[in-house]
């Protein structure tokens, strides 16, 4: 895919409705891709989907040793009672984003405010029906430089997987539901995986902060740590690709934050995990800001390293 075409279907996904528990219009989105573009694949993989997995999909290409978890849902907002809203994970809150989404009586484009005890409402010329998720409205923009957007994280996650699966011959790529809100999807996946296929190698393909230690341009950021610890061993290995490959990457050292590693870690088992992603800035907000080589070493890294794990 010619960058260009790249960085339109970032613009498409962006924009499709996905906040987590309300995955099913990108599970229908994703499946129609892989099924226009995937006669172009150097292998065609085994789709698994259906009611039994949610709105997770599984592609299972080759002889697969190592797995990609790309998770697709979004933070978000739910209309309460009145015009109050409760946050669906971390959304970053301030007066004036533009929300929208759809109920009963069409489709609604209202205005978030909070109010100085922190409490979150909408303003809106009539009522929202309970229950109806909102997600930030999309103002996608994109330089020679960078891309900026709502929901890149992690849209840019998914879009790397799918760029990887272009030229992937052995390996698993996940495309996971539910991580921005305490997750629960992961396991299922995790067991799946393991006891058919042996997998217990998994590569987080997700986005990271640009931190006083992570900076726009120097390339992808492949994490030691965050909240959770990946095995030394297995770091190591990662590492020592990653040098050898020549392509640009930063280190990054955390004590907080989690993605659909925590749960693998958590999980019955034996499964090394490391979270190798682009940073950006404005985190949760409708103002995420990727640099596009960050986003274009990633592609590369991971291109690599799945043939060598």
């Amino acid at each position: 895919m010619h960058f260009c075409l790249m960085y339109q279907t970032l613009k498409d996904l962006c924009e499709v409705f996905a906040p987590s528990g309300d995955e099913s219009r990108m599970k229908d989105f994703l499946l129609d891709y892989i099924s226009k573009n995937q006669s172009e694949w150097v292998v065609q993989p085994e789709i698994i989907a259906g009611d039994e997995w949610h709105d997770n999909v599984i592609l299972v290409f080759g002889e697969p040793r190592t797995a990609i978890f790309a998770h697709i849902d979004s933070i978000g907002f739910t209309v309460r009672y009145e015009n109050q809203l409760v946050p669906i994970g971390g959304p970053d809150v301030q007066s004036g984003y533009f929300l929208r989404g759809e109920d009963s009586k069409g489709e609604i484009l209202c205005r978030l405010e909070m109010n100085k005890e922190g409490n979150l409402f909408y303003h809106f010329g009539r009522a929202i029906d309970r229950g109806t998720n909102l997600v930030f409205e999309s103002n996608f923009r994109e330089t020679d430089e960078y891309v900026q957007s709502c929901y890149l994280d992690n849209r840019l996650g998914v879009l790397n997987a799918l760029k990887v699966a272009e030229t992937l011959e052995n390996g698993i790529i996940v495309f996971s539901t539910r991580e921005e809100h305490g997750g629960g999807a992961v396991p299922q996946v995790a067991k799946f995986i393991y006891e058919k296929y042996g997998v217990r190698q998994a590569l987080i393909s997700d986005i990271t902060w640009v931190t006083d230690g992570v900076h726009h341009g120097k390339g992808v950021a492949i994490s030691m740590r965050d909240r959770g610890l990946p095995r030394r061993t297995w770091l190591n290995r990662i590492l020592k690709y990653a040098t050898d490959s020549g392509i640009a990457y930063q280190l990054e050292i955390e004590g907080s934050g989690s993605s659909d590693a925590r749960e693998l870690q958590e999980s019955d088992y034996p499964f090394d995990w490391c979270f190798i992603g682009a940073p950006e800035d404005h985190v949760h907000s409708p103002e995420e800001k990727v640099f596009k080589f960050d986003f274009e070493s990633m592609i590369n890294m991971y291109q690599y390293l799945m043939k060598k794990l």
